[in-house]
């Protein structure tokens, strides 16, 4: 008797991508956002302009990809300087 070769696919997966997304918010100022961006997570000017005009016109921007417990510490950063942030799974590939 014969066995298959069958390869087996689980649904989760323990350290599957996850994402920071910062969220729109009627309080902070679009520089302040970008200011934030470029000093927490040392991006350029041109990015963090980028991803701060996408969380104002789109509602959220992902604006870091990783483990969970770094995505978790940079929400926690965040919320520190008055961001709304969530983590969230990465959308599949």
């Amino acid at each position: 008797m014969t066995t298959p070769d069958v390869e087996e696919h689980t649904g989760t997966r323990a350290d599957v991508p996850w994402v920071t997304v910062v969220w729109d918010d009627p309080v902070n100022l679009m520089s302040y956002v970008t200011y934030v961006f470029q000093s927490y997570f040392g991006m350029t000017r041109p990015v963090a302009e980028r991803l701060m005009h996408q969380v104002d016109s789109e509602g959220r921007a992902v604006v870091a990809t990783g483990n969970r417990e770094a995505m978790e510490r940079h929400v926690e950063a965040m919320h520190g300087y008055g961001l709304q942030a969530t983590v969230d799974k990465a959308p599949a590939a």
